[in-house]
């Protein structure tokens, strides 16, 4: 078919991975919103990223699918695609490459449905785009789009939206932690889903050490899941650092990295909530690489890794467990590495707020 005068009421956005990965698919969103100012744009995502999109004014609806739990099974299943039937959907992006995403816009009856020609459903598509290896995550979910002519090189931040409760909720623990002092802050992000995905908690703990030794307040962000990493670095902290781990929401959290004059932190979620508010990010990179996409790409933004290992990358997403028991990708990446280039960065910083 030919897009050329394409011009339609509603698009649904299919994107039920991770947190991260939804924050990547939302510069699709807002490119979706510029192109096609009339249409109502609707996004389908998990109920862990709910709190992050639910004040996003570029979606119409947020359908939320709670596809392990409530909405598990046949039942749940074909009851969601009749409820979306009822929205009359010209358009469906499925940047997800499940075959159940695919398989949900197809039953939805949305006449135009494109995704990749790698996801295990593409024979339900109705345009299948290549799958661009090599390049940002990002900038992969806008090839959707280029049936409709849109250049998917163009760099498009993503953006997240808070209200007044997650600012003052901030702001008032913030101060209350540090008490009589006014230190600039940073950012520290020690968890992640994936167990070799961690940089060791006290390699985070001597490079807190190093960064308070210069004048700097350690915060801790993360989610509960996170507790046990945090409150290990926390304890041998003391005083000295703010813990937020498990504390905040989704929106709060970002607001947090927000306010930091840096982010550190691991191949995970906050790594995109700080590129999507312009806090400058030094990424640690143990089992995964750059090449995957997933990697920060603000102007000052810093990726740490081992490199010459020929064990590397050993998984997409990394694992529990090191695959030859050695963790060396993370082991031999000791804290001065990531303290010589977290100094380059903050000098880069202090540079450009120096021209401005």
């Amino acid at each position: 078919m030919n897009f050329a005068n394409f011009n339609p009421s509603r698009v649904l956005i299919i994107q039920t991975a991770f947190i991260g990965d939804v924050i990547l698919t939302l510069p699709l969103l807002q490119k979706v919103r510029a192109i096609f100012p009339n249409a109502e744009v609707d996004f389908l995502a998990i109920p862990t990223v709910e709190n992050l999109l639910e004040n996003n004014p570029d979606i119409a609806q947020l359908v939320i699918y709670d596809k392990h739990h409530r909405d598990r099974g046949f039942r749940a299943f074909f009851s969601l695609t009749r409820r979306l039937r009822r929205r009359q959907y010209d358009l469906a992006l499925i940047p997800h490459r499940s075959i159940r995403s695919a398989f949900l816009a197809y039953c939805s009856g949305i006449p135009h449905r494109i995704g990749f020609n790698r996801s295990a459903g593409k024979f339900l598509f109705t345009r299948s785009i290549p799958y661009p290896r090599g390049v940002h995550e990002s900038t992969r979910n806008l090839h959707l789009l280029k049936p409709f002519g849109v250049d998917p090189f163009e760099k498009i931040f993503p953006q997240l939206y808070f209200d007044d409760v997650d600012m003052a909720s901030v702001r008032e623990w913030i101060a209350d932690g540090r008490k009589t002092s006014n230190f600039p802050m940073i950012a520290m992000a020690p968890g992640s889903v994936w167990n070799t995905k961690r940089w060791p908690p006290e390699y985070y703990t001597e490079l807190a050490k190093k960064l308070i030794q210069e004048g700097f307040r350690v915060v801790l962000v993360g989610g509960s899941a996170d507790r046990e990493v945090a409150d290990k670095i926390s304890h041998a902290l003391k005083d000295h650092v703010l813990n937020a781990v498990g504390e905040f929401t989704l929106r709060q959290s970002a607001y947090i990295i927000k306010l930091s004059h840096l982010l550190i932190t691991n191949d995970s979620a906050p790594l995109h909530m700080g590129v999507a508010v312009g806090t400058p990010v030094v990424a640690i990179f143990g089992p995964t690489v750059k090449d995957f996409g997933f990697y920060p790409y603000g102007a000052l933004d810093q990726v740490v890794e081992l490199d010459g290992l020929k064990c590397r990358p050993c998984g997409v997403h990394g694992g529990n467990k090191c695959p030859i028991n050695t963790f060396e990708c993370m082991i031999n990446l000791k804290p001065d590495m990531v303290f010589s280039r977290v100094s380059k960065v903050l000098n880069l910083l202090q540079g450009s707020e120096n021209k401005g």
